[in-house]
């Protein structure tokens, strides 16, 4: 079972949305024994459909611990906005520019509703999602502020538990609970095995807790944090750097799926929505709002092609190459699209096509830009950015599966450019320089450097070379272990499915996993209570 708690007598609300909020109900049943506790879940298909497979081990599962825990949802305001459009109800613009003026603190509104790929078609492929309109937009960012206003105003929670950043309704409860001055409690990924540290500003930006820790830490000797140097030299000796949490899952994969493997699969996706348009009566609230509820026509075509094209990009094919021996290059690894790392962290940066042809106009005279989709991406993506890729005289689309690991990518390379993703990381524990555009937690590592203008660009990447970061790298280990927890997201959330749909005992491993989870946030709630001690907020603007 879950040990006890030090969270006695708060109140506790819990964000909750799809697969991540099912280690939370284990969470939730165990913390209601001491404390108040409430979910809100801000999945808009999630709570207003009938209950299917998608939100039956969610949403419907939350509903059996009523009373003793409080259930809050969108449902209410999803009909509001059907309403709204119908009757075509104006957005309140003066509430709007008020809420501009006391809840932007990291981010104006336009930049809050880039947080959601509902409301940000434009900058991707996912055609199952409506290019939505400016009314639409700023009608549902007014009906969610007053949904979230009122729901504070009414639980008054004393912290709050969450464990992803995707997504509009999180964005708002970040510039609503500092302004409030509330801990509300995300999960950042430190990108150390399965360490994960506590963000009080949504994984957006460097938590100023956590800045001034590791600068704490950076001011040690070595042989205080002997542990965590001996860990980097011999990351630098290993073969393979890709993190052990990734095995299994698609950013590991580098081959094809056979036909009938993806014959299989669309079965499944076909029974899927058979059931949940169908069966489960959900098709005519679908047709209603393709924006809150997107039709599943699309979504089948687009899985059935994003296979197909999968296939194909892991095989030879016109627009992926290889990597030419000895030519010197800059390694720039693509991200998935939408993806929070991105459209939450970097939201001026989303447009990847513009980025590769400001870096490629950036190079030295020479060097080649290596371009490498990501593994989660393959399919997505449409052809034609590849082809608009490929014109570019000084870039090359390698092909992903030239090497099974990221390693010699980076050492083969003059250095890593990249918008927030893993690689800057891994380059940095290796010893080379690295470009990121947002703004990341391992940038405090020396050798990465974060592009706030493209002018910037041709002297950071001309500085490519090696650099000592050996301490300042095990100075980030280190300062994510004493802030963190090693907590296992996807294993969780697995295990959780397995055990609500009865497909799997539950076992004291689980047991003992929840309880890390646990521990991550009594660890941060410690950390937010030692900053307001200390005289300092533990959330600020970034800079």
């Amino acid at each position: 079972m879950v040990r006890d708690s030090s969270f006695k007598n708060k109140r506790i609300l819990m964000i909750c949305r799809e697969t991540y909020c099912k280690p939370l109900w284990f969470i939730a049943e165990k913390l209601k024994e001491d404390n108040e506790v409430a979910a809100f879940f801000i999945m808009s298909s999630e709570c207003s459909y009938t209950k299917t497979y998608y939100n039956e081990h969610t949403y419907y599962e939350f509903l059996k611990l009523v009373p003793d825990i409080k259930v809050y949802d969108v449902k209410d305001i999803c009909e509001k906005f059907i309403e709204g459009m119908k009757k075509d109800v104006p957005y309140d613009l003066e509430y709007l520019s008020m809420i501009d003026r006391e809840y932007s603190h990291y981010k104006n509104l336009n930049m809050q509703l880039m947080s959601s790929q509902m409301n940000s078609r434009h900058y991707h492929w996912r055609m199952y999602w409506k290019v939505t309109s400016y009314k639409e937009n700023l009608y549902w960012l007014e009906l969610n502020y007053r949904k979230i206003l009122g729901l504070i105003d009414e639980f008054k929670p004393d912290v709050i538990f969450d464990m992803d950043n995707a997504e509009l309704q999180r964005t708002i409860l970040c510039e609503v609970c500092y302004k409030k001055k509330i801990p509300c409690m995300t999960i950042e990924y430190s990108k150390f095995g399965y360490y994960k540290y506590p963000s009080f500003q949504n994984a957006f930006g460097i938590d100023p807790y956590f800045e001034k820790l590791f600068n704490e830490i950076k001011a040690l000797p070595d042989s205080e944090i002997k542990e965590s140097v001996e860990y980097i030299e011999n990351y630098r000796k290993e073969n393979s750097i890709m993190n052990k949490e990734f095995a299994g899952s698609v950013t590991s994969k580098y081959e094809r799926d056979s036909l009938i493997w993806i014959a299989r699969v669309m079965h499944g996706k076909l029974e899927y929505f058979y059931d949940m348009d169908i069966r489960k009566h959900n098709l005519k609230l679908k047709k209603k709002s393709p924006m809150l509820y997107a039709p599943s026509l699309p979504y089948i075509r687009y899985y059935l092609e994003e296979e197909l094209k999968k296939r194909y990009l892991y095989g030879k094919n016109r627009y992926f190459e290889n990597p030419v021996p000895g030519e010197d290059y800059v390694l720039m690894p693509l991200h998935l699209i939408p993806e929070s790392s991105v459209f939450v962290r970097a939201s001026y940066y989303v447009d990847e096509l513009n980025l590769i042809e400001q870096v490629s106009k950036a190079l030295p005279i020479g060097w080649k830009l290596y371009v490498k989709e990501h593994q989660a991406m393959l399919g997505e993506r449409g052809f034609e950015f590849y082809k608009k890729v490929k014109e570019i005289h000084n870039v090359r689309l390698v092909q992903i599966n030239y090497y099974k690991d990221p390693k010699p990518w980076i050492m083969n390379s003059k250095g890593v450019v990249t918008i927030t993703g893993t690689a800057a990381y891994e380059a940095a524990l290796l010893g080379k320089r690295s470009i990121v555009f947002g703004k990341v937690p391992f940038e405090l590592i020396d050798g990465i450097t974060r592009i706030t203008s493209f002018d910037d660009l041709h002297d950071a990447i001309c500085s490519f070379g090696p650099v000592d970061s050996l301490h300042s790298a095990a100075s980030y280990i280190e300062a994510v272990k004493r802030a963190g927890a090693p907590v296992k997201i996807f294993e969780l959330m697995d295990d959780a499915d397995a055990i609500f749909s009865g497909k799997k005992e539950r076992t004291q491993e689980f047991d003992d996993m929840l309880n890390e989870l646990l521990d991550f946030y009594e660890k941060g709630y410690e950390s937010y209570q030692k900053a307001l001690k200390e005289g300092y907020f533990i959330s600020d603007v970034p800079v």
